[in-house]
């Protein structure tokens, strides 16, 4: 990595400004969520969390879908900026897909009963743990991403076109590539509001 953990997690923003390049390899992108889905904890360690990458021509498709989608709910008038959104987001390099198989959950929630009403709570710790570790990993690499949620929307769309299961809840989307644009300092509620500390 090129940067620390707690360099990547200061310096980690939702950059919307994004290319078709990268700072790393395929592979190397690989690695990154390969390590974060093995080492990232869970409830239980049900590892419950599924990724998907989509590179190239796949990443595009994802964003022609969601555009496709979106066309048919949004007005003419206001599908504008949306376009310049999905372009925006297809401008990048790669998206991770980030999903929780719900068979895994049900299954938990009925070895546990008197934990039953906590594993679907549980399950969306896991997820964002896992986004949080991936995109602070691609930060520290030099790429920049954004989080984007236009789930359930698409969710029939992309599991029909990758042929992924039923079961597969999508979470989240996180566009990513090369940064086009800078970021400005981040603003911050005052910490003594935030922590409390008790020796």
């Amino acid at each position: 990595m090129e940067k620390d953990l707690f360099t990547a997690l200061r310096e980690r923003r939702s950059i919307y400004g994004i290319s078709k390049e990268s700072s790393i390899s395929d592979q190397r992108i690989q690695e990154i969520i390969e390590e974060t889905v093995t080492h990232t904890p869970s409830a239980f360690n049900n590892q419950t969390t599924r990724v998907v990458l989509l590179l190239g021509e796949q990443h595009n498709k994802l964003w022609d879908i969601t555009t496709e989608v979106l066309k048919a709910l949004v007005t003419a008038d206001q599908f504008s900026s949306t376009q310049q959104k999905m372009n925006g987001f297809r401008n990048g390099y790669g998206t991770v897909l980030f999903f929780e198989d719900q068979s895994v959950i049900d299954s938990f929630m009925e070895q546990y009963p008197s934990y039953q009403e906590h594993f679907p709570i549980w399950s969306q710790h896991t997820s964002g743990m896992h986004q949080l570790v991936i995109w602070t990993a691609l930060e520290a690499e030099g790429l920049g991403a954004n989080l984007q949620h236009y789930n359930p929307l698409i969710d029939e769309r992309v599991k029909t076109e990758w042929k992924l299961p039923k079961n597969w809840k999508l979470i989240a989307q996180m566009p990513f590539g090369k940064p086009t644009v800078s970021v400005g300092e981040k603003k911050f509620n005052p910490i003594q509001d935030r922590i409390k500390v008790f020796k």
